[in-house]
């Protein structure tokens, strides 16, 4: 009898151990995906509070015109002001590169691509600046490579009419 049940229990350790080893893996492997999901949201939404800042920044130097729709025309600038719009520009430069860092990958999930996207459309948006672009090639030194390569891409697009979709502007 005792051996009988050292031979069940034996034998329902084997059953627990097939099924329950490919469950814990399983668990496992959710639970770190999302985990992974959570951080990049918290990734995203910092970034999400940096370039609100940035925006809050730019509103309390409203006379640089830097919070004006990209069509209108670019106010006259003396230099203290040309320096402040180039700080500023400095910081936006200095966010998109982080994002880029964080965010980007050639190969993205759904959702890293759609939290990536926003970011996308922001370069865009700036690039399609002329007193952007004009300061990006200084701003851009010894910068990561890889992010000057992709912002200089979106900058070429813009001065050449491509608009934040893509598509032709005009």
């Amino acid at each position: 009898m005792k051996e009988e049940f050292i031979r069940d229990l034996e034998g329902w350790a084997a059953i627990m151990t097939i099924i329950g080893f490919p469950f814990a893996t399983l668990v496992f492997l959710l639970e770190r995906r999302k985990e992974r999901q959570i951080n990049e949201e918290e990734i995203y939404q910092q970034l999400s509070d940096s370039y609100r800042d940035f925006l809050g920044l730019a509103l309390r130097h409203s006379d640089l015109g830097i919070v004006r729709a990209a069509h209108l025309p670019v106010p006259l600038l003396n230099v203290e002001q040309k320096e402040r719009q180039y700080a500023l520009f400095g910081i936006l430069v200095a966010l998109f590169e982080q994002s880029y860092i964080l965010v980007y990958e050639v190969k993205m999930s759904r959702q890293t691509a759609r939290l990536w996207q926003s970011w996308e459309d922001y370069m865009r948006e700036w690039c399609q600046r002329r007193e952007f672009r004009e300061a990006l090639p200084e701003l851009l030194h010894g910068e990561d490579p890889e992010f000057v390569a992709h912002i200089q891409r979106i900058a070429a697009e813009s001065e050449n009419g491509v608009g934040v979709s893509g598509a032709r502007l005009g």
